[in-house]
């Protein structure tokens, strides 16, 4: 990391986004774990791709909460600091609404996502696909594999191209593993 990204980060306050999050901690996921540190783990693939921008950080600690908290207060969101009200866009703009079909909301982010919202969602999915390896129902790993292929794979290509080649990789991997399931 340069100097001047390091600076970039020193003024990006996290705390309070982190704090926001907790209120997912307990919800479970089918990998393991809880839905607290899936968020964690989507702004550490974010950070570890270079991406240092506050607002796509820091929307990505809370990227699930209106999604998973259905009764969560958003003015919690925009009330944080300057970059709330762009954190909270970016926000709505990954998250899956009521009554939206799984496809409707992912060709809803590739066809109108804005790039970060883009980048955001393929991060998402690497945590999410690397969560695939603590799971053993092959249906849910073929399912959530052929959804990540036919919907994520060309949000991942026009986004990142590393972020994609780790995609391919993990859904390589992901499938070897169903078959050694079986």
């Amino acid at each position: 990391m340069t100097t001047e990204e390091m600076l970039r980060l020193k003024g990006t306050h996290l705390a309070p986004y982190i704090q926001l999050a907790t209120v997912l901690i307990g919800k479970t996921r089918e990998g393991g774990g809880n839905m607290f540190r899936h968020q964690l783990d989507t702004m550490a693939t974010l950070i570890d791709y270079g991406y240092i921008d506050s607002v796509i950080l820091k929307a990505s600690v809370i990227h699930d909460v209106l999604e998973d908290i259905p009764d969560f207060n958003h003015n919690l969101i925009t009330s944080i600091d300057y970059e709330s009200p762009a954190v909270y866009d970016l926000v709505l703009e990954v998250t899956r609404f009521p009554g939206e079909t799984k496809a409707e909301f992912l060709t809803r982010i590739l066809e109108a996502g804005s790039r970060n919202a883009k980048v955001l969602k393929v991060a998402d999915r690497i945590s999410n696909m690397i969560s695939l390896g603590f799971v053993i129902n092959s249906e849910f790993i073929n399912r959530y594999t052929e959804e990540t292929v036919r919907y994520i794979f060309p949000i991942a290509e026009e986004a990142d191209k590393a972020m994609f080649a780790e995609l391919q990789s993990l859904v390589t991997s992901r499938r070897k593993y169903v078959l050694a399931l079986s």
